[in-house]
């Protein structure tokens, strides 16, 4: 990101989300974003991930200027590049562990059978190989979210955006899901980032990067290598 800026308008009255942010982000890390609420954290994570568009600055993957990007471009920016993991999961309750994992195939025009291999290979990475035929109503809220990590590592994306992606979710649990998330980010070869939103303190103390917006604006960026240090990777 290089000067981007985002305004809304809100009551009459023109809201800065974002306001001139900075920021470059790598592979083989886990980032968190912090801020008091209005900081402009969920705008952010909507940029990176294609579901809006700067009014002004430049947001590039790759070689990739995102918001030059056709509409349909964009779609497939998202299928492939960017795996989403949600606080309240969107799974969809009619279908078992495994066809939730395998959604982001059939979006590809990849038929169930096909796309099963990979499910249950991914539902095994996340430590659920024995709930892969188990609907959503049957697990628990950290087997629900172990689902939605498996299933945004579906199109083996090199970016993954967490939304509160463990404030539906006790601490133990919380817990776990951080682990895993810094294991995604920390698989040697994949080159994968893995940014968070959230308003949780310690949650954000287990990240390698603690980025804090506030008031539209980047207020602080510390490298800790904290999920490191506790032998995740």
């Amino acid at each position: 990101m290089t000067d981007v800026v985002r305004e809304y308008r809100v009551g009459g009255q023109t809201v800065r989300a974002l306001d001139g942010v900075t920021l470059s982000l790598a592979g083989g890390n886990f980032i968190s974003i912090v801020g008091p609420s209005g900081a402009g954290k969920s705008t952010f994570l909507h940029l990176l991930g294609a579901l809006d568009a700067p009014d002004s600055g430049s947001i590039r993957f790759g070689d990739k200027e995102i918001a030059q990007l056709t509409d349909e471009q964009q779609s497939e920016f998202r299928r492939h590049q960017v795996g989403f993991i949600f606080q309240f999961f969107n799974l969809l309750p009619t279908m078992s562990a495994w066809e939730n994992v395998a959604i982001p195939k059939l979006l590809d025009g990849v038929g169930l059978r096909k796309a099963k291999p990979d499910a249950l290979a991914l539902l095994d990475k996340v430590g659920l190989a024995k709930r892969a035929n188990h609907r959503p109503a049957e697990m628990s809220g950290g087997e629900m979210q172990r689902v939605a990590v498996a299933r945004a590592l579906m199109m083996d994306p090199p970016l993954i955006l967490a939304d509160e992606p463990t404030g539906n979710l006790d601490s133990k649990t919380g817990a776990s899901i951080l682990e895993l998330l810094a294991e995604v980010a920390h698989d040697k070869g994949s080159g994968r980032a893995v940014v968070m939103v959230t308003h949780n303190q310690d949650a954000a103390a287990s990240t390698d990067r603690v980025v804090t917006l506030q008031d539209g604006r980047l207020r602080s960026d510390e490298f800790t290598g904290a999920a490191r240090k506790i032998g995740i990777d």
